[in-house]
């Protein structure tokens, strides 16, 4: 199964959750999907969703799952990381009105340069960065939970 997750701010995230929709129809994505798409309004039609979910709810999908697409929220990341589950990251973007900034791409760069996750910065890119997932990347043990939230601090501290 692949769980999607766009956390529980009050952002949108059409782009990704419509691109999943589109990928689950298609037949490019052949697993079982589960999507928490947040304050997104797309809908989606193909997949299984649930606006939000509880604490044990969002455990039980990254435990069931064997991909975690999410955005890059830091709740998230560490979540699926701590778990060993392959993971890729979909950062929000400014431009597409998704967050106020683009420090997901900061926290994001960060771990595929260590290559604990996969990013897609590019939407079409998806399905194949997925099909290269199942199939090729092996994610390196990620240890230091502290690390990412000293990323959060410098970004902060710079702007």
């Amino acid at each position: 199964m692949i769980f999607v997750c766009v956390g529980s701010r009050d952002y949108q995230f059409n782009r990704l959750i419509k691109e999943i929709d589109n990928l689950v129809l298609s037949g490019s994505i052949e697993d079982s999907v589960f999507a928490q798409i947040g304050a997104s309004t797309y809908i989606p039609v193909h997949l299984e969703y649930k606006r939000f979910t509880n604490k044990e709810e969002f455990e039980k999908y990254i435990e069931e799952s064997s991909i975690i697409i999410t955005h890059g929220g830091t709740g998230s990341i560490i979540s699926a990381l701590k778990k060993k589950k392959k993971v890729i990251v979909v950062p929000r973007q400014k431009k597409f009105k998704e967050h106020i900034d683009d420090h997901q791409f900061q926290i994001a760069n960060v771990l595929v340069n260590q290559n604990h996750v996969l990013m897609v910065d590019d939407i079409t890119k998806l399905g194949d960065t997925i099909k290269f997932c199942i199939n090729h990347f092996i994610p390196t043990e990620y240890k230091n939970y502290g690390e990412i939230f000293n990323i959060i601090e410098d970004f902060i501290e710079r702007s």
